[in-house]
């Protein structure tokens, strides 16, 4: 099985997470800057003395496929652990299932696409 986790993070919170991924030896991360809310609905701010509600926060979303059901428990609980603050707009984490996965170079499909070339 081919899972997929998304994790959307505070963005103080990137080099934790990068940290603690590199820790377990995850390796295929793609990282992206994102805009969204929660919860909490964004924040209000005073831009030139009118207050202005800001909805949408800047956040880190990490992206990580996986091989197998124990490998998304331990990057789900590694990722938790590392994100971890305890305030309103720590993340959410996502997983899901993936159909199938090729490597474009070899064409190699499935659990193979995933392994390194070493």
């Amino acid at each position: 099985m081919i899972i997929k986790i998304e994790a959307i993070v505070r963005e103080e919170k990137f080099e934790d997470v990068k940290e603690a991924l590199d820790a377990i030896q995850v390796n295929g991360i793609t990282i992206s800057q994102v805009m969204g809310c929660g919860v909490q609905r964004g924040y209000k701010e005073i831009v030139r003395g009118t207050q202005v509600d800001l909805m949408m926060q800047p956040k880190i979303k990490f992206e990580i496929v996986v091989s197998s059901e124990e490998w998304e428990e331990k990057v789900i609980s590694t990722i938790q652990k590392a994100a971890f603050t305890g305030e309103v707009g720590d993340g959410k984490i996502f997983s899901y299932e993936i159909r199938s996965a090729m490597k474009i170079r070899t064409c190699e499909t499935g659990y193979e696409a995933l392994q390194s070339d070493n």
